[in-house]
């Protein structure tokens, strides 16, 4: 049961475990909320081995919640730029100018303060108090999800209503009274990480397996089904001259981007690109036209493609065209 696991000597068990075994990531160096709050933006459905150097480039280049609250859009999505889902971006920088608005440029260590800003839920808030401010929060991802579903041998599915409260029961019981909240949170995920692997656990290895209720770990946690994948096509005109790329806006779900202009004309495919976005898998397929079928798109000589924000499946497709040959301007005809 939770209550066991969060005995005073299984804590101890745990840190101990953790302070010999946890891995050196760059923002557990530091306890700022500011710090913390990024890392916990950048790491939402990202590797933490993708997320370290992305957090260290963003803290060199905004190294407070001012400096980002006074960054320009465009210059905080071409930092965020690879990692994707840049809805994360956008709400990050909005919470850096709500926290300027709202707390005087300090990060809040109250859990509903938190949980006001944009793009902060529960899981974000939670790991704010506890990593940041060291007080007891429950703070469920993935891998603490995995390891207390396994050490209470939880059944109903974790992404269900049933599921998450139990979760989030045993996360509760397992903080400790006063301090020591960051270091036992940051245990649990350790051990989910490193020992208690989705596939292939390392049990013998558990320094807390004598408690553990699992009998058949590989099976747990329970997820419920889920949602088909729906195929999608889209195609995307490659423009070129001798101003360099023509490209759009984005004012759809990489507003503030620039893309690869959508197109309805046929003619050949010179590349095809696919992506995965929530439940779609996209075939994008890219035709190379002249500016001169378009207007509203902005040209960017070559020198400045890598430094201007645009989504990752568009750039991979560009380089690839460009990869064939040099974009060049010859006798009327646009060439790759």
């Amino acid at each position: 049961m939770p209550g066991s696991f969060a005995a005073a000597g299984r804590r101890a068990e745990l840190v101990a475990w953790y302070r010999g075994h946890g891995r050196d990531l760059p923002w557990r160096r530091r306890t700022d909320a500011y710090a913390v709050l990024v890392s916990e933006f950048m790491c939402q459905q990202t590797t933490v081995a993708a997320v370290i150097p992305y957090f260290e480039r963003w803290m060199a280049a905004f190294p407070t919640v001012r400096a980002l609250a006074e960054a320009d859009e465009e210059s905080v999505l071409g930092l965020w730029q690879g990692l994707g889902y840049y809805s994360r971006a956008r709400n990050l920088h909005r919470a850096a100018r709500a926290v300027v608005e709202r707390h005087g440029g300090e990060v809040p260590d109250d859990w509903d303060a938190l949980r006001a800003l944009p793009g902060v839920g529960e899981y974000t808030a939670g790991a704010v108090v506890a990593f940041a401010f060291d007080r007891p929060a429950p703070v469920v991802d993935a891998n603490v999800a995995r390891v207390l579903a396994r050490w209470m041998d939880l059944r109903e599915p974790v992404d269900s209503t049933a599921g998450r409260v139990a979760l989030r029961e045993a996360a509760r019981a397992l903080q400790p009274e006063g301090a020591g909240a960051r270091e036992i949170n940051s245990a649990v995920m350790e051990l989910g990480a490193l020992v208690c692997k989705p596939r292939a656990p390392l049990c013998l290895a558990c320094p807390v397996r004598g408690g553990c209720r699992a009998t058949e770990p590989e099976l747990l946690p329970v997820k419920r089904p889920r949602a088909a994948v729906t195929e999608v096509t889209e195609r995307r005109a490659f423009v070129v001259d001798t101003a360099g790329l023509h490209l759009l806006r984005s004012t759809g779900r990489w507003r503030g981007m620039w893309i690869l202009p959508e197109t309805a004309a046929g003619g050949e495919i010179a590349h095809v690109e696919r992506y995965p976005i929530t439940r779609y898998r996209v075939r994008m397929e890219v035709v190379r036209q002249s500016p001169a079928e378009w207007s509203g798109l902005r040209a960017f000589g070559w020198d400045e493609v890598p430094s201007i924000p645009i989504p990752s499946p568009h750039r991979r497709a560009i380089e690839a065209l460009v990869a064939k040959g040099r974009a060049v301007h010859r006798e009327g005809h646009d060439e790759v």
